[in-house]
């Protein structure tokens, strides 16, 4: 037995390494037997990441591995390297384009470190951190081979993926059945299917690649399920094949820790945007968030409140969950003892004074409570979501750490 790892075979024009990978598997020799391949979601902020920011490992039984690496050879040099130096503009300004530079690994008999693997999905890793495969092929790419076959999967959810023939490669349309979807996201165990504000699916990729849909579900049965119902329905286009695959998505083991502090300042910028101001960092609530946004908007300075999010630079979070675990209280003069009318202060220490009857009092104030606009965590909508945020419904969101599995 052995483990295959696959990245970056992809640019944002064509391309895509899970159809890669599937090709790859296709054609395996026959004495070659293929587990459940796996589809890991790295760093969202790694510097040269492909456009899904995905690689793929399976293990694979095998009992002649000369054989299986003189395959391994053979559609690296056919079918891989020519994906090498392809690069397509994109509409993000702010992110700088790398051309593909894919990698290949396998590891014979066992798995690299687990440590590799949280690495480089909570942090920006280098090509000369990677662990040394017994072989290996390529360049850049081989970081998130690697990752993906030195992931142990302690928690895991699967999606089932369809590509498109390859007459229909580079098209930005795809028809997926809509009636069949919507079932599909009534199924119990699917998720992020369809967008329940919007109405729309969010199955289909938006942009040229050759995946035709990817159906997320919290167990394999289901995941397959759902994925042959959109293939059999009859206004579904047509492909060239279907896998099911395991995956770290909706599993928050991009997050680490939770962070708690004290806020200090609070700033609305245009389109809704919140930068909160804390005594440690700067935390940002972006203006897709929703929930989260709205709820930054309201802090105070003095509210004490928790975050999970990512920091792609030294001293500033982007949110991906919040909640208030204290609110400043508000302050008002009291009212006056007598004519019930509130009172005003006189100056700096010299007490307050009833407007109407004039009777005065020391400088006081009264606390008024601030309630915040949701009792606990929130995160952003589906649609704004990373694809490694867990869902917080799927547990007591009460205890700050009961939705991160890796705590």
């Amino acid at each position: 037995m052995g483990w295959l790892g696959l990245d970056d075979t992809d640019s944002l024009k064509e391309g895509c390494t899970t159809y890669s990978f599937h090709l790859l598997l296709e054609s395996l020799p026959s004495s070659v037997t293929v587990l459940s391949p796996r589809l890991v979601r790295l760093w969202p902020f790694a510097q040269q990441r492909t456009r899904g920011n995905a690689a793929v490992a399976v293990e694979l039984l095998v009992e002649d591995e000369s054989e299986l690496l003189h395959y391994l050879e053979g559609f690296w040099n056919d079918h891989l390297l020519s994906a090498k130096g392809k690069m397509s503009p994109s509409e993000h300004d702010d992110r700088e384009q790398y051309p593909a530079d894919p990698g290949m690994v396998w590891f014979s008999s066992e798995q690299p470190n687990e440590e590799f693997y949280t690495m480089a999905v909570q942090s920006e890793v280098h090509l000369n951190q990677v662990p040394t495969a017994n072989r290996s092929w390529g360049g850049q790419g081989r970081i998130g081979a690697t990752a993906a076959v030195a992931w142990r999967q302690k928690q895991c959810t699967w999606e089932a993926i369809a590509w498109r023939e390859p007459i229909r490669h580079g098209l930005l349309e795809r028809t997926v059945c809509e009636q069949t979807l919507s079932r599909v996201d009534s199924m119990p165990s699917t998720f992020l299917s369809r967008d329940p504000r919007k109405g729309t699916g969010l199955v289909a990729p938006r942009g040229p690649c050759p995946v035709l849909f990817g159906v997320r579900a919290r167990d394999s049965t289901s995941a397959l399920e759902a994925g042959n119902k959109l293939l059999a329905a009859e206004s579904t286009e047509s492909t060239i094949g279907m896998r099911v695959f395991t995956t770290n998505q909706a599993t928050d083991d991009h997050l680490s820790h939770s962070q708690k502090a004290t806020v200090t300042h609070v700033e609305i910028l245009s389109r809704g945007n919140c930068v909160i101001t804390t005594e440690s960092d700067t935390w940002l609530a972006f203006a897709e968030s929703g929930s989260l946004k709205i709820l930054a908007q309201w802090l105070h300075p003095g509210d004490v409140i928790e975050g999970y999010g990512l920091s792609p630079e030294f001293g500033v979070v982007h949110l991906e969950k919040l909640r208030v675990l204290s609110a400043y209280p508000d302050q008002q003069r009291p009212m006056c003892d007598e004519c019930s009318v509130r009172m005003k202060s006189m100056g700096k220490n010299q007490g307050c004074r009833c407007p109407k009857c004039k009777q005065r009092t020391e400088d006081t104030w009264d606390a008024i409570a601030r309630i915040p606009p949701f009792e606990s965590w929130v995160q952003p909508p589906v649609d704004a979501r990373r694809h490694l945020a867990r869902p917080l419904e799927w547990e007591d969101s009460t205890d700050s750490s009961s939705f991160m599995g890796n705590q």
